[in-house]
């Protein structure tokens, strides 16, 4: 059993995350959405608010609007239309 997902955070401009994650929490279209090891497969629209990445160096956040968010195999893929570190 897995106890990390693999998680990216892809915008336009450039990739801003690529690593390792205990959770994450992402602004969906509709609300809050919490991801740990194991989730089901799921593809979402994201909304506009900020992305939290639980990593083992702390917690990384990205304010991000729009775009989609991806659970495969403990692979988050978060591919947004505009994003910064928040």
């Amino acid at each position: 059993m897995s106890d990390s997902l693999k998680v990216s955070v892809i915008s336009p401009e450039r990739v801003l995350f690529e690593g390792t994650a205990r959770g994450v929490i992402a602004p969906a279209f509709d609300g809050e959405l919490g991801i740990l090891p194991m989730h089901a497969p799921l593809m979402t629209l994201l909304g506009r608010g900020t992305l939290r990445v639980d990593t083992v160096d702390g917690e990384k956040r990205f304010a991000v609007d729009g775009g989609f968010l991806q659970v495969v195999d403990d692979a988050v893929r978060v591919v947004t239309e505009q994003a910064s570190a928040a």
